[in-house]
């Protein structure tokens, strides 16, 4: 079983920068792990994937050249670091973890069983 939990949240003015840190119980070695946003009245997107690895990571084009994925497997914890945000970045931030047996690929949104309580991040303009 996966526990995982996110941190790291907060308000921000535009242009600003956020680390969000994600560190699970269980051993996520072997899982693709993603971070997933949702904002009022939207549907949750996928923001940014790393393989089990790291040696791969996806990104929307909506975080894209703003953002960047790590995972530090020793010490069981994901990160996801934004810069330059933007008052549309505003959203609850999910850290979602995706056992290898999910099949297809790591980068669609399907497959992430755990999920953390989420962070919320604001952007103020």
């Amino acid at each position: 079983q996966v526990q995982l939990v996110e941190s790291g949240g907060g308000l921000v003015q535009a242009g600003g920068s956020l680390r969000l840190s994600c560190a699970a119980s269980g051993r996520i070695s072997s899982y693709a792990m993603g971070w997933f946003r949702q904002a009022p009245g939207k549907e949750r997107e996928l923001v940014a994937a790393i393989s089990w690895s790291g040696g791969s990571t996806y990104y929307a084009d909506s975080v894209k050249g703003r953002s960047t994925i790590s995972r530090d497997n020793v010490k069981r914890t994901v990160f996801l670091q934004m810069n330059n945000l933007k008052p549309e970045d505003t959203a609850v931030y999910y850290c979602a973890a995706r056992p290898p047996y999910s099949g297809g690929d790591y980068y669609t949104q399907t497959g992430y069983n755990y999920w953390g309580q989420g962070t919320q991040v604001t952007v103020s303009s």
